[in-house]
């Protein structure tokens, strides 16, 4: 049996459509676009593992955006108690690193961890470019820098995304999010770089592009969208497409070793 852990965003929703029968359940606070049938915290989370080990869950796949909640020590359930020093040690690391001590808990309660991508393949696109519209010879020099600055940022667990005019980087992702990076943004030119963090444990996480992105990259005035092949979703992709060729923007699918 499959338990999906949904966070907010279009991720889980689109997860459910080819797993109807998955078992939903979310992060208290962090309420998904999908019906819910149970709901944790991380205080119980001990009791959490009990209770999906007795429903026969086998397989576990996180998605959907999810901020650090705030743990109260006075709420820790018994079951939870052992668990303790494991999370404390999550909560101190980065993103990457917290959801690899928290995934490894769910293993050694005998499940496995399934990525997104993993469920549902066509989320990640091969590389090509999806649009009419191609990259010319300046996009290109400017996703040799996106890369560079994303693989930065990675390294520092911080953002996934970059947005590169020329020779300039105009800003960086930070734990807002895409969609709040783009909202700041007014340009002429440029694109948006998307790529998962170096070494990053790609079964949670990964990064996702939707027509909102789209919708953000138009409205800030990029001329296109260039993310990594093999490790960024797309999501609702015709219509990422479709808002992307009628505005006359670019979505490359770049091999990460090209240049």
């Amino acid at each position: 049996m499959l338990a999906l852990v949904a966070g907010m965003g279009a991720l889980p929703p689109a997860i459910m459509a080819a797993f109807p029968d998955a078992l939903i359940c979310a992060l208290d606070g962090f309420a998904p676009n999908i019906p819910v049938e149970m709901t944790f915290r991380l205080e119980h989370l001990g009791s959490f593992l009990a209770k999906l080990t007795d429903r026969g869950v086998t397989q576990v796949c996180f998605a959907g955006a999810v901020q650090r909640p705030l743990i109260d020590p006075a709420q820790i359930d018994a079951a939870t108690l052992p668990l303790v020093p494991v999370i404390k040690a999550a909560m101190s690391k980065g993103d990457d690193g917290a959801l690899r001590a928290i995934m490894q808990l769910f293993e050694a309660h005998g499940m496995q961890m399934v990525a997104a991508h993993e469920l549902v393949p066509q989320l990640l696109p091969v590389a090509g470019v999806l649009t009419s519209l191609k990259p010319d010879a300046d996009m290109m020099a400017e996703a040799v820098l996106g890369e560079g600055v994303v693989a930065k940022l990675g390294d520092l667990d911080r953002g996934q995304a970059c947005v590169i005019q020329g020779a300039n980087v105009l800003a960086e992702e930070g734990p807002e999010g895409t969609d709040a990076m783009l909202a700041g943004v007014t340009a002429q030119g440029g694109i948006l770089y998307k790529a998962p963090k170096p070494n990053q444990d790609r079964r949670a996480d990964l990064p996702v592009i939707g027509i909102t992105t789209a919708r953000g990259v138009i409205a800030a005035g990029l001329d296109g969208i260039v993310v990594t092949a093999g490790g960024v979703m797309v999501l609702d992709r015709d219509a990422v497409v479709g808002a992307m060729d009628a505005a006359g923007k670019v979505l490359w699918v770049r091999p990460e070793t090209e240049t």
